[in-house]
């Protein structure tokens, strides 16, 4: 395999590159440099758009042949009540759109030098309070299950000779989507508070962070395997309330009851809204990359300002 080119001249191919993450990865690769693919679940009509269906497992590969990069985060929103419905297209949207898209990498004449597969700090299991690395035990549970078997899904990939990373994903924040941007009109009206007791350990990242960490992992050569893409400081979510509090300067203090989101919600409350994961970016500390926001109030901060203008 031929030494990877700088990242200015990446050509680089993408899954769920409309979401949360994959937009903000699109914009600032693009701005770059970067040549950027993206796989559509529709009719390939524009020239840097190739067809995929992850649900039937079928992509056209030929489009793929010679990209530098490919990063996978497609996945069907986890945030719903977990019908029996909703727990398939969960697995499946990831684990059936992985294998296809690694099988097609494995075969390609000219493969990429990386892969950026998608993955979650949930594979630790929901209720982990114990401070949690890379080299820590899974779980067993709906999204460790259902995470581990989407990291394994990347195995043609790896025996091929690419270089695999698991991005295991915590809260990304970002005023755009995801939690962030749900919480900021109950607690702009006065009405936020900690969920339950708030003693759960949230595990969060910038937005902002989470994209240059994936620059870093495209061009540093010695990571693959799993690594965590939280900031190097989680928070109880009793701290991220009061933190959130102060910087929009609102009270804080309603109590949202444990019991009444279980209702609501059911499984899905109890692992991920009460999730609780106390996690650390051991291998990216150790190797070196630079959380440019790596305190919770900073973080909200910059984001919520950088998002109002």
């Amino acid at each position: 395999m031929t030494p990877p080119p700088s990242p200015s001249q990446f050509t680089l191919a993408i899954t769920g590159s409309t979401g949360l993450i994959g937009s903000a990865a699109v914009r600032v690769f693009e701005q770059r440099g970067m040549r950027v693919l993206h796989l559509v679940r529709r009719a390939a009509t524009a020239s840097n758009a190739i067809a995929w269906n992850p649900s039937a497992g079928s992509i056209d590969a030929s489009k793929l042949d010679g990209v530098d990069a490919v990063i996978n985060l497609a996945g069907a929103n986890i945030a719903q009540r977990w019908t029996d419905h909703a727990k398939l297209a969960i697995r499946d949207s990831r684990i059936n759109g992985t294998t296809a898209l690694c099988r097609a990498l494995a075969e390609l004449p000219n493969k990429p030098h990386v892969l950026l597969s998608g993955s979650a700090i949930g594979i630790y299991g929901a209720q982990r309070s114990d401070p949690v690395d890379e080299s820590s035990s899974l779980g067993d549970d709906f999204l460790a299950s259902v995470a581990r078997d989407w990291e394994a899904a990347t195995e043609p990939a790896s025996a091929a000779g690419i270089r695999v990373v698991h991005l295991r994903t915590g809260i990304v924040l970002s005023r755009s989507g995801g939690m962030l941007a749900r919480l900021l009109l109950p607690f702009r009206l006065g009405v936020g508070g900690r969920l339950g007791d708030g003693e759960q350990w949230l595990s969060w990242i910038a937005l902002a962070d989470y994209v240059e960490a994936l620059s870093f992992l495209l061009t540093t050569d010695s990571m693959s395997g799993p690594v965590n893409l939280v900031a190097p400081n989680p928070v109880t979510n009793a701290e991220f309330t009061r933190a959130l509090g102060r910087v929009l300067r609102r009270p804080t203090v309603f109590t949202v009851p444990r019991v009444a989101m279980s209702l609501a919600f059911g499984e899905m409350a109890d692992d991920t809204i009460f999730a609780d994961q106390r996690v650390r970016p051991r291998r990216l500390l150790e190797a070196g990359f630079a959380f440019a926001l790596p305190t919770l109030e900073a973080a909200l901060r910059a984001e919520i300002t950088r998002s109002a203008h």
